[in-house]
């Protein structure tokens, strides 16, 4: 009898419940470190489609509150499937609850709204500060069980929210923009959509937060704070697989201190000029896969963030136990990026088989003093690289906001040598134990740049059968233990390295291809020991040391 009333249990769940896109377990396959198993979605198999909550499609009629009533309906019944069927759905912010699948079917459009009453200020956290916002066009928070699936479009309206430079678009795009409404700049090179939006620039000093103005006055340039489009916070069993996740106000997803994340099979797309137009940002979350999608995005694509500052110091969550893999990236400006935002640290993240094409950056890794936080234990792999603009593989400890293009008006970045050393301190962040292997880059401008901080090293980078055709070869500056094993750096400007400060370096497998012999550079009186190429260290015209470096830094 017990076993017959296991049985009836047993399809009873089974009619209950819903266990949908089961993941590939390949892709657990020859990870570096223990990675447990993403806990996957289940949903009541309860389904209900937005035309039955007074859903009108047309892209005229807002959809909000049908989209509430249906969300709040299926919730008490203990969730289930919300279906947006074929056609264009205008609507205000959505918020999911626990076990609720929005699926968006192919041909249906969701496109959100672009008044700004529609948005009520909310606190939340953006670019690592805890902060205030509107409120995002899809959020959800504290819940558990959650989805977003089909092969729809959900389109946040970002082009009503985001400034526009002029030299980011074309002498017709300009005149259109302008012609549109909106206000430009006093030196006429931005076009802001509002004066509330030029008055909330107007009254920040540190990045997207005005922090010239008090709280109560925050009403005011609302059309500033522009929202992330996807803002998940606190949530577990998380899948997004499917749509299409396009014209963001701000960044386009952001996980944070999220677990049992499962993000695949996404398109996701901004336009190439959009500021802070970042595909997903996955900050402080953990027991994380991405794979199969594909970015084209105004700034970093795939981006590992844990906080900024005191804020990130304070929360102290890593991002940790990822795994990303088989993705494509177009523009952005960095394929796979960690940072600025990392005082929580992030640990134990694989990264293999994508694709960068035409990335500002394809591996960027960045922060600056003040930050803090620990990024170790990364594994890079199989990524190929084309026509990337600066640094195919770039780490810059003197972060400060610049795009790795520069834009009108922007200042280089970069290590100041010779560098003053600071103290260190909680504020001190540290880059250590990261592994590359089977990095190919072609057509592209620079092949490694490592800078560290003069009192706190990079440490411990392995760059390994890799090939790198490229304008410049190599920079290594504030580093210890660094190692290129059987690496080719084909390049045709400059020296083939350059190290300053560096020790313990071995070049001594990397094979330099150039029109002009070989040539490194040796500088600071820190610098030491280093490996070099039989070909180059048996060749006095070869390399070059400065008087202040030891005479036998080299090898």
């Amino acid at each position: 009898m017990k076993k017959s009333l296991k049985v009836i249990g047993l399809v009873a769940v089974m009619l209950f419940s819903e266990h949908i896109y089961s993941q590939n377990l390949d892709i657990y396959k020859n990870i570096e470190f223990k990675m447990p198993q993403v806990a996957e979605t289940s949903f009541p198999i309860n389904t209900a489609s937005i035309t039955q909550f007074g859903g009108v499609a047309g892209g005229n009629v807002k959809n909000t509150e049908a989209f509430k009533k249906a969300i709040d309906d299926l919730s008490k019944k203990g969730g289930g499937k919300l279906v947006v069927p074929r056609g264009m759905w205008l609507t205000g912010p959505i918020e999911l609850k626990s076990n609720i699948n929005l699926h968006v079917e192919e041909g249906a459009f969701i496109i959100f709204s672009k008044d700004k009453n529609d948005y009520p200020l909310v606190d939340v956290s953006f670019e690592g500060l805890n902060t205030i916002r509107c409120q995002s066009p899809i959020s959800a928070k504290n819940a558990s069980n959650i989805a977003i699936t089909g092969k729809g479009v959900i389109d946040g309206s970002g082009d009503a929210w985001r400034a526009i430079k002029k030299g980011k678009v074309s002498e017709s795009e300009w005149k259109e923009i302008v012609k549109s409404g909106g206000i430009l700049s006093s030196d006429g090179k931005t076009w802001y959509p509002s004066e509330s939006y030029k008055k909330g620039f107007e009254s920040s000093s540190n990045f997207n937060v005005p922090d010239k103005i008090s709280k109560e006055e925050l009403k005011s340039v609302k059309d500033f704070l522009r929202p992330v489009m996807v803002s998940l916070v606190g949530c577990d069993k998380i899948l997004l697989d499917g749509p299409t996740f396009q014209n963001s106000p701000a960044w386009n997803l952001h996980p944070l201190m999220c677990s049992n994340v499962i993000l695949r099979n996404l398109t996701v797309r901004n336009p190439w000029f959009s500021q802070n137009g970042d595909g997903v940002d996955l900050e402080s979350c953990k027991n994380v896969l991405i794979y199969d999608n594909t970015f084209d995005v105004g700034d970093d694509a795939i981006c590992i963030k844990s906080g900024k500052d005191k804020d990130g110091r304070k929360r102290n969550m890593p991002t940790e136990n990822v795994i990303i893999k088989n993705n494509v990236v177009y523009h952005g400006h960095g394929g796979f990026v960690i940072g600025s935002e990392m005082s929580g640290g992030a640990r134990n993240i694989h990264v293999s088989d994508c694709t960068f094409i035409g990335t500002d950056i394809g591996l960027r890794f960045k922060t600056t003093r003040g930050r803090g936080g620990i990024v170790e234990n990364i594994f890079i792999k199989n990524i190929d690289m084309i026509n990337i603009p600066t640094q195919v593989i770039g780490f810059n400890m003197f972060y400060e906001g610049a795009s790795p293009v520069l834009e009108d008006g922007q200042k280089k970045e970069g290590n100041k040598a010779p560098e003053k050393v600071y103290p260190v301190t909680e504020e001190t962040p540290i880059f250590r134990n990261i592994f590359f292997k089977n990095i190919n880059a072609v057509n592209s401008y620079e092949a490694i740049t490592l800078f560290g901080l003069a009192e706190m090293n990079l440490k411990n980078i392995v760059i390994e059968d890799s090939q790198f055709d490229t304008k410049k070869a190599l920079t290594i500056v504030d580093a210890d233990r660094i190692q290129l094993k059987n690496v080719r750096l084909k390049y045709t400007e400059g020296t083939g390295a350059t190290v300053y400060n560096s020790k313990n370096i071995n070049l001594s497998t990397v094979k330099f291809e150039s029109q002009n012999k070989p040539f490194v550079k040796v500088l600071g009186n820190k610098s030491g020991p280093i490996l070099l190429p039989k070909e180059v260290a048996g060749d006095k015209d070869a390399f070059y040391l400065a008087t202040e470096a030891a005479k036998n830094s080299v090898k």
